[in-house]
């Protein structure tokens, strides 16, 4: 279910799209049940985020009006018309659930033959969640929501997460005679609860004591809990997989970062997108790296800056106070510091002073952004200017100071500067010139 449009978030962009570690809030739940090969995969939405989820391989289905989770599962119905199967309920909005749990929801409904199986979680914590009531001899009875529930319901520790399978025809059944006689006026799903146990259907129930893993997204305290989780997740499983993170506290990696066995990530640094770090390379500290590749053994940082695009070859170096975007540096080529390399190919060997700016619009000449090509094994001086479109030769040099607007044939020496004027004696004598 994302269909709500999460006005506790105080956002105009609907609650399950907001981004968490690289992904929508709905994609870590769809990832979760992806395994489980449910199929059809229905997506229930709100009008107006229809086409953006249409998008991912899933059937969405529409609700219309934001009447209730009830409500939006039956604007799955149509979806589903003619499966007789068990049907998987989760909220969109709860990012840290796990397939492990999912599954353990799914093998109770099948070995209980239940016209539904709740998910609970037992907690001291006060969370706003519905309460599962019990009878004497400790059936269900019904779900409670916490607005509507008594002091005495209030008390009751076993919590329904809002995950549910459900038998199919059952589901159906029960969807058709709920009413919104409540303290929200909606269609609550757990309302259903209610009425098939007055029909003497079987319910059961799975319990999870993972609270995380049935934590749902509501306000920005709660996306940001949820990152926090999520993060530390990733990062274990690179840590497990044979990469080095000096120290995870401050390092974040987005779920779709690649990264190889031994790969070194210092402090603060942070990897989104994909962005591709080989064996051996070290990044960081103070590095952002975003949707780049960095190649075997080479080495960046500390605070560099990897845009969209940059590709870094084995055993190069991008150094201190370097911005790298859409442009190769070629092996063993070294841009050491303070320097902007942007839309260029680099050879390999070739090392770039300090304070180099490839100057990548030129509209006098060219309309959009050009490329600066420099060769293997060039050497340029500090405080460089390319302006691109230009091409530097191999084994050539670049004088410091130089801004190079022209080619540059392989093996010369480049010297684009204004010639020194020493005056002599100018503190002491006439200024007139």
């Amino acid at each position: 279910m994302a269909a709500g449009l999460g006005t506790r978030m105080k956002s105009a962009r609907p609650k399950h799209l907001h981004s968490l570690l690289g992904r929508r809030m709905v994609d870590w739940a769809l990832d979760a049940v992806r395994p489980l090969a449910a199929s059809p995969l229905v997506v229930v939405s709100s009008p107006e985020t229809r086409e953006e989820l249409a998008a991912d391989g899933v059937e969405v289905a529409v609700q219309a009006e934001p009447r209730g989770t009830g409500d939006a599962v039956a604007a799955a119905r149509e979806a589903l018309e003619g499966f007789e199967g068990d049907v998987l309920v989760l909220p969109g909005d709860s990012p840290l659930v796990t397939t492990e749990v999912l599954q353990a929801v799914v093998e109770a409904q099948r070995q209980n033959e239940a016209a539904v199986t709740l998910l609970a979680v037992e907690t001291d914590r006060p969370l706003p969640y519905g309460r599962i009531v019990r009878d004497e001899a400790g059936a269900v009875r019904r779900i409670v929501e916490e607005r509507d529930a008594t002091d005495e319901e209030r008390a009751i520790r076993e919590l329904n997460a809002s995950f549910y399978a459900f038998s199919a025809p059952d589901l159906w059944w029960a969807l058709d005679r709920l009413d919104p006689a409540n303290a929200q006026g909606e269609l609550y799903l757990t309302d259903t609860v209610g009425h098939l146990v007055e029909a003497g259907r079987t319910i059961a129930v799975a319990t999870t004591k993972d609270v995380d893993a049935v934590h749902g997204v509501n306000t920005r305290v709660d996306l940001a809990h949820a990152a926090s989780v999520l993060r530390s997740r990733v990062l274990t499983a690179h840590m497990l997989a044979g990469v080095t993170i000096a120290d995870p506290a401050t390092t974040w990696i987005e779920a779709t970062v690649e990264l190889e066995p031994d790969t070194v990530v210092h402090p603060y640094t942070t990897l989104r997108g994909r962005t591709r770090v080989a064996a051996g390379a070290e990044v960081g500290p103070h590095v952002v790296a975003d949707d780049a590749e960095i190649g075997p053994r080479a080495t960046v940082g500390p605070f560099a800056y990897l845009r969209p695009g940059a590709t870094l070859a084995a055993d190069s170096k991008v150094g201190a106070f370097v911005e790298v975007k859409n442009a190769r540096i070629g092996e063993r080529t070294k841009v050491p510091h303070l320097s902007y390399i942007g839309d260029a190919e680099i050879g390999e060997d070739t090392n770039i002073g300090a304070g180099a700016i490839t100057a990548n619009y030129r509209p006098e000449r060219h309309a959009g952004k050009q490329r600066t090509v420099i060769g293997r094994n060039v050497h340029t001086g500090s405080d460089n200017v390319f302006v691109a479109p230009v091409e530097i030769g191999d084994d050539a040099w670049i004088a410091a100071g130089s801004t190079i607007t022209e080619d540059v044939p392989p093996g010369a020496l480049a010297v684009a500067r204004a010639r020194q004027i020493v005056k002599e004696n100018y503190v002491d004598g006439e200024r007139n010139d």
